[in-house]
């Protein structure tokens, strides 16, 4: 007898993963569900607000919290987690992400699994609003996963035990501060510090301080000249920096190339990245591209970045925003691909919903929990 999907799952012992979202309950979700016949895909979503650990300096502005927005998509009892974090850089809030998600209709597909097609849709509603689009993609991943009972990174077919370390955020602060940071941070074998403003070699200097673990740093566009950018990173290389992110503005092609050209230490794009075109622009830019879920609508499209970067033989990490374990957990099915890995958002908030990706002795740590990895 010919067995269907739906008794295939029921056989192989899938089951519902509903108890990670006790904490909000169905009421508090916005719908936008069509009754109709059969089985259909129900998609939900809430704003939630994250509350940081500490103030959060970079080379622009100061914050506090982070606006996100959470997402559920059900298909016959099981849920899928998403999530969409908006940081003010992007552009994006919870009033134009609501505005956003209002408009997808998730049940005029009947199968899941057609996961480029319903994606190919949610890209085509609105420009932008990249930080929505990935909270739908993870949150369709999450549920695909769950219905084949996998965690992403084993149907991807990557090797969960090449996770690389992930680095821990150090924002700019005053010297007590920095050092206060650094020694929370004990558990991490390299840190990221944030640069760009007026008081950027006391921040590695004031970090040297009390540890000698490998920095990297992120200056968030904050050096306009190539020739100051390249005189400090000849001075960071000086103190066990593994890389510069971002150190120019990203309209500054010309003067980033050069600096990419003549740098002892390599340049990773990160605000210049957002999508799979921006790889392309890269190439010959940079040394490499940080991917972020946030910026290039999630998952799916992550996974052929990566691919393409790799293509062109340029160096890859993976990133974040302050996000909670939802989308942490998605990003880092990727990790054991990568080169280098930022996954520390959810460790930055004191207020995380979900329970997911572990961080252990500094390094990612992947669990064999079916879809992002939450545990449920």
């Amino acid at each position: 007898m010919k067995q269907t999907r739906k008794d295939f799952f029921k056989t192989t012992g899938i089951i519902a993963a509903g108890s990670i979202a006790a904490s909000f309950p169905a009421s508090s979700f916005a719908s936008n569900i069509i009754k109709t016949k059969g089985s259909k895909m129900k998609f939900t979503f809430k704003p939630y607000t994250l509350e940081l650990v500490h103030v959060f300096t970079v080379a622009v502005n100061s914050r506090t919290t982070t606006p996100v927005m959470l997402t559920e998509i059900e298909y016959e009892g099981i849920k899928g987690y998403g999530e969409a974090s908006m940081p003010p850089y992007l552009g994006e809030s919870q009033e134009t992400a609501t505005a956003f998600l209002s408009k997808v209709n998730l049940e005029q597909f009947n199968d899941p699994f057609e996961i480029e097609n319903i994606l190919d849709y949610v890209d085509s509603i609105a420009e932008k609003n990249t930080a929505a689009k990935a909270s739908v993609d993870i949150a369709l991943h999450d549920l695909v996963g769950k219905l084949m009972n996998q965690p992403w990174y084993k149907i991807w077919g990557y090797d969960k035990t090449k996770t690389p370390f992930t680095t821990f955020t150090i924002g700019i602060d005053t010297p007590e501060v920095v050092r206060q940071k650094v020694k929370e941070a004990e558990q991490f074998k390299v840190l990221k510090v944030k640069l760009g403003r007026e008081n950027d070699k006391e921040m590695i200097e004031t970090i040297r301080s009390v540890t000698n673990v490998p920095l990297t740093v992120d200056v968030n566009q904050g050096w306009k000249d190539k020739h100051f950018a390249l005189d400090m990173i000849n001075w960071l290389n000086e103190k066990n920096i593994e890389f510069v992110e971002q150190p120019m503005p990203k309209e500054q092609i010309d003067d980033i190339a050069w600096l990419s050209q003549n740098s002892p230490l390599p340049i990773i794009g990160d605000e210049s990245i957002q999508r799979i075109p921006d790889v392309i622009k890269a190439h010959g830019v940079y040394s490499g591209i940080n991917i972020k879920l946030m910026k290039c609508t999630g998952m799916r499209e992550a996974n052929k970045m990566l691919s393409l970067a790799r293509s062109l033989d340029m160096k890859v990490m993976i990133g974040c925003m302050t996000e909670t374990s939802c989308a942490i957990s998605a990003a880092a099915q990727l990790s054991p691909m990568m080169d280098w890995a930022d996954l520390d958002g959810a460790l930055l908030i004191k207020n995380d919903p979900y329970d997911g990706m572990k961080v252990i002795d500094g390094k990612v740590t992947l669990s064999d929990y079916p879809g992002i990895g939450l545990k449920s």
